[in-house]
């Protein structure tokens, strides 16, 4: 290693070791001479032969996006950094400016410059003290690949010969990448890309020549020159990296004029940290792997974690956010924010979301949809109910609780209506629904014992953001499914296992219906097909939609589970994932052609058993749809003169009774007047002509 210390006596007291120090390096320099001149013939061969395996030594974890940029590096088991480092991984400058000043016969030597040690060993011989070392790169990986020894002439005259060792075993560029990984940056810095994280935020192949030589310099002296702690010493080491090479040729006086200018570090950066709660879990799915090439992009992710640190903040205290984004051709995961903020701990923020079990709220319907498409006994423009109705003891409701009538099934999936969504749920059936998510790839969660039911429609089931974009990415694809895959591991990776969700016509008429959801305020609809979902409870709120190349999941709510009143898909959820898309791309692009075998039509084209779900007005079951059973009327007033009753179905004539006594009759209207007979609860039921009978109690006041 060069010592760059000034001439000048050496200090009171230092006289001895200096002396001694001295003597040592005229040693090394005679033990070198027999060692080269022996190693010329039989003894370097034997050298060659009894040497031991190169060394590789233990380097941090790290995961890295489908470029190659780091996304999270990893600390060792005892806390260093030490980042892997290549030639290829370094600006050219500063490898040129390492082997100018530290070891520059570098590619003529054989693992000891003779020329040097002779040099340090008659200098230190004039002045009694050492003024330049001797020691090649290849001496200092020695060094650094061995258990640390006291300086003694012994553990010199080791280097040397592990040295020698080292180059009968390893090329150069080799050698050159284990001093770039090993060399000291003081502190727990080991390597040169750890220490270009660490002091300037960046890689060492985007340093300046100021930065450049501060690298150079910190290795000699890494403890006494860390320019956290050591401003001064770091700037006085580099400028004399600095003058060296000027006199060297390497570098300019202009150069170096304009590198002596740059300030030094005063602080310590911290790693970069990307993905954090993915990069996790790579590294825990295969532990002994060092680099982990993922499938994100990190200007993407870095984009969309800031997006969500500035929305989460807006919405309030306790809540956070999850956002997913996937390549619909590939599956392949090109962002994945687990949560808004890892460091937040008031936020959870080392909880990852996007793996949470969630209510989905109303973001399963497209799929209930899909496979209503699929069977044929639905198109987007068949017209459905959207009236009160009863499914054993339950009777769904909307979320504003009022009813649309008569409407068509694409309009009911923009209005994320429930009874239709129920009603073609009850055709299609919810264990098939479940098992067709389940073969695709969701895992689904339901309480112990439990089975698939209708109310897994409006929510009743768990599920992950990262299973429910996959399975909207599988719409956007053309209703094949694939797995999310995370890893660009080549051969290591098997092919990812596809299955049919819905086939490609029934996904191209969800795509076609979602693309025509109203989109939330001030954002441009039309481009993105995208649904919206709202827990129970206003627990979870969801927004997840696709254009021609990706799919966006967002999930808020707060990570406890909590309530948070007024949080629904569209005022929370829905502008975030219109945001995401911002970040993503300019224009989103166009979705799927027209598949072969669909139908564009108007309801009045479509095959008779497409135009109506269901049976006719009049095949229908008979339904009191208004009042609703439990309600309270008035006595007082203009409606006490004639209260209306409202049915649905049944066959003509109907009879209107109450608390069992015949009051009304009509032939062929569904409406009823009737007048209360006095305060208190009143039975009333209305029977067709098959004796089919429905009945509601409401209360008078």
């Amino acid at each position: 290693m060069s010592e760059d210390r000034p001439q000048g006596p050496a200090p009171e007291g230092a006289a001895s070791r200096s002396r001694r120090r001295a003597w040592q390096a005229g040693a090394a320099a005679v033990f070198a001479m027999g060692l080269l001149a022996g190693g010329a013939g039989a003894g370097l061969l034997h050298l060659r032969a009894q040497a031991p395996p190169a060394p590789e030594p233990n380097v941090s974890a790290e995961v890295v996006d489908r470029e190659g940029r780091l996304l999270r590096p990893f600390a060792l088991p005892d806390g260093r950094w030490r980042l892997a480092a290549g030639v290829e991984d370094v600006d050219p400058r500063l490898v040129a400016m390492i082997l100018a000043y530290e070891d520059k016969r570098f590619e003529a030597h054989a693992g000891v410059d003779l020329i040097a040690l002779v040099r340090a060993a008659g200098q230190a011989a004039l002045s009694a003290r050492v003024v330049s070392g001797g020691s090649t790169l290849t001496m200092q990986v020695a060094r650094l690949t061995a258990p640390p020894r006291a300086r003694t002439l012994a553990a010199k005259l080791e280097q040397m010969r592990r040295a020698i060792e080292l180059e009968a075993r390893l090329p150069k560029a080799e050698i050159l990448r284990l001093y770039l990984t090993l060399a000291p940056y003081g502190g727990n810095i080991e390597g040169v890309r750890a220490a270009s994280l660490t002091y300037f935020g960046k890689e060492p192949r985007h340093l300046t020549l100021g930065e450049a030589a501060l690298l150079v310099a910190l290795p000699q002296s890494p403890e006494a020159r860390r320019p956290d702690r050591f401003a001064a010493r770091a700037r006085g080491a580099r400028d004399r990296v600095l003058d060296r090479l000027l006199a060297q040729g390497v570098l300019s006086a202009d150069e170096v004029r304009m590198a002596k200018g740059e300030p030094v570090p005063r602080a310590r950066r911290a790693m970069p940290q990307l993905a954090p709660h993915l990069a996790e879990d790579l590294i825990a799915e295969r532990p002994a792997v060092s680099r982990h090439a993922s499938t994100l992009d990190a200007p993407l992710q870095e984009r969309l974690e800031e997006l969500l640190r500035e929305r989460t903040k807006a919405l309030g205290r306790g809540l956070s956010a999850a956002v997913v984004v996937m390549d619909n051709d590939s599956s392949e995961v090109r962002a994945y924010v687990g949560a808004a903020d890892f460091a937040d701990r008031a936020r959870a923020g080392e909880v990852d979301l996007a793996r949470a079990v969630r209510s989905p709220g109303s973001t399963l319907k497209p799929f209930i949809y899909a496979m209503a498409f699929e069977d044929g006994i639905a198109h987007p423009e068949t017209l459905i109910e959207d009236r009160p109705a009863r499914f054993g003891a339950w009777r769904p409701e909307n979320f504003d609780r009022s009813f649309q009538g008569t409407l068509s099934v694409r309009k009911a999936l923009q209005m994320s209506l429930n009874v239709p969504a129920v009603r073609l749920l009850d055709a299609v059936g919810p264990q098939r629904l479940a098992t067709r998510l389940q073969q695709a790839g969701a895992r689904l969660e339901l309480p112990a014992g439990a089975a698939p039911a209708l109310p897994m429609g409006l929510g009743g089931v768990g599920i992950r953001l990262i299973d429910l974009t996959s399975l909207y990415a599988a719409l956007a694809r053309g209703g094949e499914a694939h797995p999310p895959v995370f890893r660009q591991d080549g051969a290591a990776v098997a092919a990812p296992r596809r299955s049919r969700l819905v086939d490609e016509v029934a996904a191209w008429y969800v795509g076609q219906c979602l693309l025509g959801t109203p989109a939330p305020e001030n954002a441009l609809g039309g481009r993105i097909a995208f649904k919206t979902g709202t827990s129970y409870g206003y627990r979870d709120s969801w927004a997840v939609g696709f254009d021609g190349r990706r799919t966006v999941g967002v999930w808020v709510g707060r990570p406890d589970g909590q309530a948070v009143p007024d949080l629904t898909g569209r005022a929370a959820a829905a502008p975030l994932l219109f945001d995401a898309f911002a970040r993503i791309v300019r224009t989103p692009a166009a979705l799927r052609p027209v598949p072969r075998g669909a139908v564009v039509a108007a309801n009045a084209r479509l095959p008779v058993p497409q135009r109506h779900f269901g049976t006719s007005r009049k095949e229908q079951p008979l339904q009191v749809v208004f009042p609703p059973d439990g309600a309270r009327v008035s006595l007082s007033g203009e409606e006490a003169a004639g209260l209306v009753l409202k049915v649905d179905g049944g066959t003509f004539p109907l009879t209107l009774l109450m608390d069992g006594r015949p009051v009304a009759r009509e032939e062929n209207a569904h409406t009823f007047t009737w007048r209360p007979p006095g305060r208190g609860f009143t039975r009333l039921t209305v029977m067709d002509a098959a004796g089919v009978t429905d009945s509601v109690t409401v209360r008078v006041e």
